[in-house]
């Protein structure tokens, strides 16, 4: 099987059975992972930021780093492989956003991250199916596309499927 690694900013697409998309050590990021189990296809992006407005020179560079670029983008890359181009047939996971180096909430940035996601996804008639979100872990995602399965893995815990 080959991997198609997705380090922070990137965003990935496949509709081969022989790759996986994965993406590591999630904190204040989050993995926005879009299913069409209709034409076996899987895309994700690993989000760092709510807005764009910080750096636009980044997010024209890099559009998956933000929550307001990342998706349309995602969104995008998922239309070119769906037969039709309906958002019907989407389903939409999300993990991370947790709260790792800021023990005293003061920019809560993994909070903000999954409210921005939920509210980007909502404006394009889509919703959340499920989440591993919040806390103060690490997450690591993997997603087989001969499954299609969401696994989550983090130190010191057992896999579990979303």
């Amino acid at each position: 099987m080959k991997t198609v690694l997705l380090g922070i900013g990137d965003i990935g697409i496949s509709n081969d059975p022989e790759e996986i998309l994965k993406t590591c050590a999630l904190g204040s990021c989050v993995a926005v992972i879009i299913l069409n189990p209709s034409v076996r296809a899987a895309a994700m992006a690993h989000i760092a930021l709510p807005c764009s407005s910080t750096n636009i020179k980044k997010a024209r560079l890099k559009p998956g780093y933000f929550a307001d670029t990342g998706i349309p983008a995602l969104l995008k890359l998922m239309n070119k492989v769906s037969s039709n181009g309906t958002r019907k047939n989407l389903f939409v996971k999300i993990v991370g956003g947790a709260q790792i180096m800021d023990k005293r909430n003061t920019f809560n940035i993994g909070k903000r991250n999954v409210l921005a996601i939920k509210k980007i996804l909502w404006s394009y008639g889509l919703g959340v199916i499920a989440e591993d979100t919040g806390g103060d872990i690490s997450r690591t995602v993997i997603v087989p596309l001969s499954t299609g399965k969401v696994i989550v893995s983090s130190p010191g815990l057992p896999e579990k499927y979303i």
